[in-house]
């Protein structure tokens, strides 16, 4: 079955072709920066990619409580996943955009929306219900639904094809680093907890959000009367590394830093920090952590936050790694082991097509 992948992002679109669980061509098409419709940049895709198509797959960040698995994309599915963007205001209404140019340009094939939240549809309710009233709970739906569960999956196989035992018998701390940044717990192929929430701003700093903050924070700025679009806007585009350092490109910023320049030294310092930290608590939901699995553009490619992250967690029984692979690898035996996998988010929705459109 040869399946096109289409994962829009904030600022780029990319493509893929899967075809028998191998990926056989890719294009990446930059997004004319205030455009809102997808048709031009979808048709960009296709016309770099083969035409002869069985199905199409898209990421989708959020699903909402409806959308546990894959799922067959009607007009029912395309309006609730914008009226998600509210939660997930980076991507949501993107993928929406995406979906709807995919099925006017290919109307011939089956069309399938694979969702991140599906991977964390069964943490226990102690890991997902926040300590708020139950009215806030069921009135707004608040709960945590976690993200970047495309990423999770993939390197949880990925994971254990390279230790050499089953997915049920490990149990993971996988670190998403790139520029949205999330830590998941995940026992014998679970998600068990996870550091983003309600919406992808919780948890981690991040090239441009700020992640965590203290709610005390929001309820000043909003006795200021400061609008909360404007604060949304800061929190999803001008906070975290960006905040810092003025830009979010950790490549960058590790350069400015080797050059001594303090405030690339001080993001390096709290991004470590915060990703330790989370990376710590995961562990506390686990019996033993059997793995750190580093994914994500900086997870992949960053030697040097590796190296931080993971002396900031000696403490825990993590070994400080230095080293710097080209591809998938085991960078420290352990226990707990350390590997690096690159994302391949295709590979998971692909499979996920194929499943679904079976059905």
């Amino acid at each position: 079955m040869r399946v096109l992948v289409l994962n829009p992002g904030s600022s780029t679109l990319k493509a893929a072709i899967v075809e028998n669980a191998v990926s056989t061509a890719d294009a990446l098409i930059e997004w004319p920066a205030g455009e809102r419709d997808a048709s031009g940049v979808v048709g960009s895709a296709l016309e770099q990619l083969p035409s002869d198509l069985d199905a199409v797959g898209y990421r989708v960040v959020h699903g909402g409580t409806e959308y546990r698995s894959a799922t067959r994309v009607d007009e029912a599915l395309l309006n609730r996943v914008e009226e998600l963007d509210e939660l997930a205001p980076l991507h949501n209404q993107r993928a929406a955009a995406v979906m709807r140019a995919g099925r006017a340009a290919l109307p011939e094939v089956p069309h399938v929306a694979c969702f991140d939240t599906a991977f964390h549809r069964d943490l226990p309710e102690e890991a997902w219900r926040y300590p708020i009233p139950d009215e806030w709970t069921d009135r707004f739906e608040i709960r945590r639904y976690g993200f970047h569960g495309l990423s999770v999956a993939w390197s949880v196989r990925r994971a254990a094809e390279l230790l050499q035992r089953p997915v049920a018998e490990l149990r993971l701390v996988v670190a998403h680093l790139g520029s949205g940044c999330s830590v998941t717990a995940v026992d014998g192929g679970r998600s068990v907890d996870t550091s983003m929430g309600y919406t992808p701003y919780e948890g981690l700093m991040m090239a441009t959000r700020a992640g965590s903050i203290d709610p005390g924070i929001l309820l000043r700025l909003g006795d200021a009367r400061i609008a909360s679009n404007e604060v949304a806007d800061a929190l999803a585009h001008e906070s975290g590394l960006r905040a810092i350092t003025g830009t979010p490109d950790m490549r960058a910023i590790e350069a400015r830093a080797d050059a001594g320049e303090e405030r690339a030294r001080l993001a390096i310092g709290m991004f470590a920090r915060r990703a330790a930290a989370a990376i710590a608590a995961a562990m506390t939901a686990l019996p033993a952590a059997d793995a750190l699995v580093f994914t994500g553009g900086i997870g992949e490619h960053s030697p040097a936050m590796r190296g931080e992250i993971s002396r900031r967690l000696q403490s825990v029984g993590i070994r400080r790694v230095t080293g710097d692979p080209s591809a998938d690898a085991v960078l420290e035996s352990g226990p707990p082991a350390i590997v690096v996998v690159h994302a391949r988010e295709e590979m998971v929705i692909a499979a996920e097509v194929v499943d679904a459109t079976a059905r």
